[in-house]
């Protein structure tokens, strides 16, 4: 079968037909950065090919593939350049709809990574990939990532293999609303620190670039520091994901500025009360946060949602919502408490499983509907 196959790769007008997903910059090929992000084509073909090229120094890239909505190989990818069969023998009158995701998160901890797709290749006709109604931004942490929920209960190495875009509340959301979405998130990261009291590890600090996080002259030549074009990719809804972190940071000691030797730490009081200095620089930090979501996106609804993972924050996020009604009149705001993980839904690394994501999707899928006024739907997400 595979010698009588007239196999010819995508051309320009064929790429105009395929749907990427997620920050990708104007630059050629196209680079992956973020969880989640992905391409995403329809095929009437019997074999269908991907080419790419995995950047990394350490820590590995993995992608999943999916195929008319179900997961069909998930696997670890080699440095450099490389050709995987998508998928071989089908049946060349029915049309395939394949997503291909990246899987692990964007690492600045390594030297280099993101994940370039060079080419694909096929057998058949390329069709058009409809676009959705509804398109979703989750902004987060390791919760976003799907950190934990690839791995047995008690694994404590952090490593790619336990990251998962596929396996998490975010995917899930969106198969379930039949929406589009992409994912900036970083774990350990939160809004005004991470979880170390980092000052620099803050999601809003890096919002308007491309891949803000990575630096370095290698990313910087696949466009990872460019200005994000907001205006050309306009989402219905960001769903804000931080915290967890943040209140991590209550409990660790304080963060060494290499540069300045400037000693930083969010305090407690002995009665285990916020102190009145700590509490004014995280409100302070997720007003500015808003803002500047809000001015990025003018006419999404912004849903703030916490608590997978604890919700000992809760307090001061909800006196930060207050302050920014208050001060801006938006209305098309709000809070979500999302279910917390137990000993049943754990994962990996202590952090939420499968069984949890899914759990905080139901609740989260629930408050989109009422929000968009949304009837469930029995349209398969592809």
């Amino acid at each position: 079968m595979e010698g009588k196959m007239t196999m010819h790769e995508f051309t320009k007008e064929e790429w105009k037909l395929v749907r990427i997903h997620g920050r990708t910059s104007a630059n050629n090929p196209t680079t992956l950065f973020y969880s989640g992000s992905a391409v995403e084509c329809n095929v009437r073909a019997a074999t269908l090919r991907l080419t790419c090229n995995a950047v990394y120094d350490c820590f590995e890239q993995w992608i999943t593939i999916v195929l008319n909505g179900a997961i069909v190989s998930r696997q670890m990818l080699e440095k450099g350049k490389q050709t995987i069969t998508v998928f071989r023998g089908m049946n060349p009158d029915k049309i395939k709809n394949v997503r291909i995701i990246k899987e692990t998160e964007a690492i600045p901890e390594d030297s280099v990574h993101y994940l370039q797709i060079l080419s694909l290749e096929t057998d058949g006709e390329v069709c058009p990939v409809q676009k959705r109604s509804l398109t979703l931004e989750f902004v987060g942490d390791s919760i976003t990532t799907g950190e934990g929920t690839y791995g047995a209960k008690g694994e404590e190495d952090w490593i790619p293999m336990f990251f998962s875009a596929y396996h998490n509340y975010a995917y899930l959301t969106a198969k379930e609303l039949c929406a589009d979405y992409r994912v900036i998130s970083k774990g350990g990261w939160g809004i005004y620190c991470g979880w170390d009291n980092n000052i620099y590890n803050s999601i809003p600090r890096v919002y308007g670039k491309v891949c803000g996080m990575l630096t370095g002259a290698q990313h910087e030549a696949v466009g990872a520091q460019e200005d994000y074009n907001f205006a050309a990719n306009p989402v219905d809804a960001v769903i804000f994901h931080l915290g967890t972190n943040d209140y991590s940071a209550f409990t660790h000691e304080p963060f060494i500025d290499p540069e300045t030797g400037v000693a930083y730490r969010q305090k407690m009081n002995e009665d285990g009360t916020f102190e009145e200095e700590s509490e004014a620089r995280f409100v302070c930090a997720a007003l500015s946060a808003l803002r500047d979501i809000r001015e990025k996106n003018p006419k999404a609804y912004i849903l703030w949602v916490y608590g997978m993972l604890g919700n000992g924050l809760e307090p001061l996020i909800e006196k930060a919502l207050v302050r920014y009604r208050q001060e801006s009149g938006d209305e098309r705001i709000s809070y979500l408490a999302l279910p917390n993980t137990t000993d049943e839904t754990v994962g990996s690394r202590y952090h939420p499983g499968y069984p949890s994501h899914q759990t905080a999707a139901r609740v989260l899928v629930e408050r989109l509907r009422h929000i968009f006024r949304l009837a469930p739907g029995d349209a398969a997400y592809q």
